[in-house]
Order: C-alpha cells, then sequence, then structure tokens
C-alpha cells in the first residue's frame, strides 16, 4: 500500500511478440522469455511456445531448475530416471523440479502435433541439489476462481483467496486466465514480485493507462517492491492468457545448456557428474 491506503497499480513497462522459429521438420518454436535475460526476468530463466511431433527431442538432463510444461493441445507423455511417468492433455501442467539432476523426455503420441508452454525456474542456491520430484497437475484438479465473466485457473500461489496446492522453493504465482468479450479483472501481486503476462487468444487492456496487448504478445510489467495489482479487461472478443510472477532471487547464474547454477564450477561438476552416471 502507498501512504494514501490505495494499492500500487502496475502498468504494462515493456512488450514483445513471440515470434516462431522453425527449428526442425518436426519442432517449432517461439521464444516468449529468451535465455540470458536473467537479472530481468528473475526468478524465471526462459519461456517458450513449442509446436512440435515425436522426434523433436531426445532423453536429456536438467540441474538447478524447474520445469513447468503448460500443455495447450494435443498430449505428451512424460517420464524420467527416477520412475515418474504420466500423460498430459490440453490444461494439464507439469511442475518438474529437477534439483540436483534427472533425465526425462517429454513425447507427443504419433502423429500428434503437440502445442505447450514451457518455463524455466531458478531454484534458489539453497535447493539447487534437492531431491527431484514431479508435480502432475490435472486440469479438473487445479482449483478455479469464479468472478463476474472470469475464471481463473490457479496453477500455482493464489488469486483472490483461492490457493493452490503446489509446491515451491520460492514463492511463484501462474494463473490461467479467461475472460468473456468486455469482461474485467484485477490480479494482486505481493511486494518485490517481477510479473509477465503471455496472451493466448484474444486482445485486451491493461493497466491504468489501458495498454493494448494481443495474442502472440508478451507483456512485462513495471517492476514495485510493495504490493500491486493490475487491470485487465478483455476488449470485444474472449481473451486467455497465462500470468506469472515471481519473488527475485538475486543469486549469481551460471548455465551451460540444461543446467543452471551459481558458479563455473558448479557447472563443470554437473556435467561430471551427468557423464558418470551420478544423477
Amino acid at each position: 500500500m502507498n501512504n494514501s491506503g490505495e494499492m500500487k497499480q502496475r502498468i504494462v513497462e515493456k512488450q514483445w511478440a513471440a515470434l516462431p522459429q522453425k527449428r526442425s521438420e518436426v519442432h517449432t518454436a517461439a521464444p516468449i522469455l529468451e535465455p540470458g535475460k536473467w537479472q530481468q526476468f528473475d526468478p524465471f530463466l526462459l519461456w517458450m511456445e513449442d509446436w512440435f511431433g515425436q522426434g523433436a527431442f531426445g532423453e536429456h538432463p536438467h540441474r538447478g531448475i524447474e520445469t513447468v510444461s503448460y500443455v495447450i493441445e494435443g498430449a505428451i507423455e512424460h517420464y524420467d530416471d527416477k520412475g515418474h511417468e504420466g500423460r498430459l492433455e490440453a490444461g494439464d501442467v507439469q511442475w518438474m523440479t529437477a534439483g540436483r539432476g534427472v533425465v526425462h523426455n517429454e513425447i507427443p503420441p504419433k502423429g500428434v502435433t503437440t502445442h505447450l508452454l514451457q518455463l524455466w525456474v531458478n531454484l534458489p542456491a539453497a535447493n539447487k541439489m534437492a531431491e527431484p520430484r514431479n508435480q502432475l497437475l490435472k486440469r479438473e484438479e487445479i482449483p478455479v476462481r469464479r468472478e463476474d465473466g472470469v475464471q481463473i485457473h490457479v496453477i500455482s500461489g493464489e488469486s483472490g483467496g483461492v490457493k493452490a496446492s503446489t509446491l515451491n522453493y520460492a514463492p511463484v504465482t501462474m494463473l490461467e486466465i479467461n475472460l468473456d468479450g468486455g469482461a474485467s479483472f484485477t490480479q494482486q501481486f505481493a511486494e518485490d514480485h517481477n510479473a509477465f503476462i503471455y496472451i493466448l487468444e484474444g486482445r485486451g487492456e491493461f493497466g491504468l493507462d489501458g495498454s493494448v496487448g494481443e495474442k502472440g504478445q508478451l507483456l512485462a510489467l513495471s517492476q514495485e517492491t510493495e504490493a500491486s495489482e493490475i487491470q485487465i479487461q478483455a476488449l470485444e472478443e474472449p481473451m486467455k492468457l497465462l500470468l506469472i510472477a515471481g519473488k527475485p532471487l538475486r543469486e549469481p547464474i551460471a548455465a551451460h545448456g540444461p543446467f543452471v547454477m551459481n558458479t563455473p564450477e558448479q557447472i563443470v561438476q554437473a556435467y561430471e557428474d551427468f557423464q558418470s552416471g551420478k544423477f
């Protein structure tokens, strides 16, 4: 709150389009939050929109991060070397904590092109070597907040008193927000959280200044050190978006390939451990 007792209002500080790039015959990717801008996106490392079929990916390792896969269309079969496995369909989310190390793969059914978003969340230094875990969040089990003309699926964190059961090592909010044409909604943020919105469908106005965003655009919200909120209104058509927010870790980052640690020496150790079968 500011001195007048009113909630601090966030606005759209930057916005850009996620432009699809063909990676192979079976994989197209659009960077939403591109890697390398750690301080700007903290605690988020990257966010990708992917369209892919069988053969796009092979088994691969991770250490020091969490990966969050949100299926838009199609399906994937997931498995890892810790015995976790499961199937994700449209609206399902997988929240995988790589921690000290995991080898996994995500495979669409034969003949299916799967459309999903994958977010990488940095782990605090104290938790980078945590035991791997896998949270499969089925759509029908994700709690829902309902307002007039608005449905909010609370994947992680909280919205209007509706809380997700998702386990986090550091506070992260992830919401799927669906608005009818002309409907409006206000989301509050805890103090000192970075926040981003990606529009999946439709057009809307965001913040007190009414910044307009549309399908395929990322909106980076103004940074605030105190509790704050953003006003969102769909224009004439329904709008669907994902909102993410997290408290910056403000820790050193060393990253190479699928490993994100705090020092170059830890990256070297990660490769040695992976190659010697110590994951």
